[in-house]
């Protein structure tokens, strides 16, 4: 009955088309990309744009609902959709797709948080423009969900995380009051930035609505590269050359067990004749052909074999080998993903030592963003008992070799556990007063990304 009540009231906002109800409808907003997390909604609510998120926002606090903001559902770490206790609405921000004139003279442009990011990538193209962020999941991906996780993706090396390219937000906290930080003024010296405390907040202290985002110059010249190398410390080696190029713009990582998978389940043709140990994709660009300087730092000890493609239908190809491993590996069973960054100095070690911390328990795949020291551990045939141990065990290594737990997912409900190994107990207490002084119910997001209690025998495992 309160359900319904509840429903008739956002019926009347947002219309009755968009307050989903019935179990079949509801589906595809309860259960994440990986697979791995599902639950079960009270209610999903569509509404179209910030007015009606606010006023949502402010019923379901009347009634105490908790709500889960929810983007592309492209999440890996559980953060986007309800847990099986089916009181949680979920939020949906699909239709909040509006994209504003793009403003050339300061190279901004204000977004909906529906907004699909190849979308984005198309409507700023005809002015020369482009958004520095970019990720394989680019075709179901909205800036919302990738603003409330600090998305990275793949050309951090140039432009920094989501972070950096968002010039100001819009968001609706709990109780429905609407901030608006979308002037994007390069100066503005006034106090906290709640900008970018909402960066990376994971829907845990206000629903991003709209963001005003920068822009880089479109650059007409690329050059991408498929290197084969011996080890990972050769490919380290070569990305610290690689640093020295201005127009370097992505340098990814995969192995050979990753691309014999791709190539099983893609059907691709194999890149060399003969299968090496470790892959880096690189890819250059700039106003003039950055080729030369490219196949100079190549042309050094250290490759085994080279693929270079400059159409971009060439350069297409080689990136589907590396953007191709997450459906890949999907396709073959259920994935048990860990995002972790480690200092670049330990990664050979850490993936040397894996297989004997995993110790048969897992069957690993990894990829990820070598520049940033960004590994995406995927473990295949993990027994149920065994998760928590595989992912505690993965993640105290990182952490004690100085990493993070997580480098660009996000800390969802997967890993709200094991916050304090990247996290000082300081660092969680301030994280819980900000989140009680803008949200003091708890209901936006609630279990996502700060653990549930506080748990003092897990905080003096803190590691950094």
């Amino acid at each position: 009955m309160e359900t319904d009540r509840l429903a008739q009231r956002l019926s009347a906002v947002v219309g009755p088309a968009h307050v989903l109800s019935a179990p079949a409808l509801r589906a595809s907003y309860e259960t994440d990309f990986t697979g791995r997390y599902t639950g079960r909604a009270r209610l999903v609510v569509r509404p179209a744009d910030t007015a009606q998120v606010a006023e949502v926002l402010r019923l379901c606090h009347q009634a105490a609902a908790p709500v889960v903001p929810q983007g592309g559902n492209t999440g890996l770490v559980g953060g986007s959709v309800p847990t099986p206790a089916g009181t949680q609405v979920v939020l949906s921000l699909r239709r909040l797709d509006g994209i504003d004139p793009v403003d050339t003279a300061v190279r901004q442009v204000t977004v909906g948080a529906g907004v699909v990011l190849s979308d984005l990538h198309r409507q700023v193209a005809s002015h020369g423009l482009e958004f520095g962020v970019d990720l394989a999941a680019r075709d179901s991906a909205t800036l919302g969900g990738m603003i409330a996780t600090n998305a990275g993706g793949e050309r951090v090396v140039r432009y920094g995380t989501t972070r950096a390219n968002v010039a100001g937000v819009e968001a609706v906290l709990a109780d429905g009051t609407v901030l608006d930080r979308l002037a994007g003024l390069p100066k503005d010296n006034t106090g906290y930035d709640l900008t970018n405390l909402l960066v990376g907040s994971e829907g845990t202290l206000g629903v991003v609505t709209r963001a005003r985002l920068r822009l880089v110059p479109q650059l007409p010249e690329r050059v991408t590269a498929l290197v084969a190398l011996d080890s990972l410390d050769s490919a380290i080696d070569l990305v610290s050359r690689l640093r020295t190029l201005d127009s370097l713009e992505l340098a990814e990582f995969f192995m050979a067990d990753g691309l014999a998978l791709v190539l099983d389940k893609s059907g691709l043709p194999a890149p060399f004749r003969t299968a090496h140990p470790v892959y880096l994709l690189v890819e250059c660009a700039g106003q003039r052909d950055p080729a030369q300087e490219l196949f100079d730092v190549l042309d050094k000890p250290g490759p085994l074999e080279t693929a270079v493609a400059l159409r971009g239908a060439d350069r297409r190809r080689l990136a589907a080998y590396r953007e191709r491993h997450t459906e890949s590996i999907n396709a073959e069973g259920v994935p048990l993903k860990l995002d972790v960054t480690v200092p670049l100095a330990e990664l050979p070690g850490f993936v040397a030592g894996l297989p004997v911390l995993l110790a048969g328990r897992a069957r690993p795949y990894l990829f990820g963003h070598l520049a940033e020291g960004n590994l995406h551990v995927n473990l295949l045939d993990v027994a149920a008992a065994d998760e928590e141990a595989v992912t505690g065990q993965v993640l105290e290594r990182v952490a004690a070799l100085g990493g993070s737990i997580s480098a660009e997912h996000g800390v969802g409900r997967a890993k709200s556990r094991y916050l304090h190994l990247s996290r000082s107990p300081a660092e969680i207490a301030v994280m819980r007063s900000v989140k009680s002084a803008l949200d003091p119910a708890g209901l936006l997001n609630p279990g996502t990304l700060l653990p549930r209690a506080v748990d003092a025998s897990a905080a003096g495992h803190h590691a950094r």
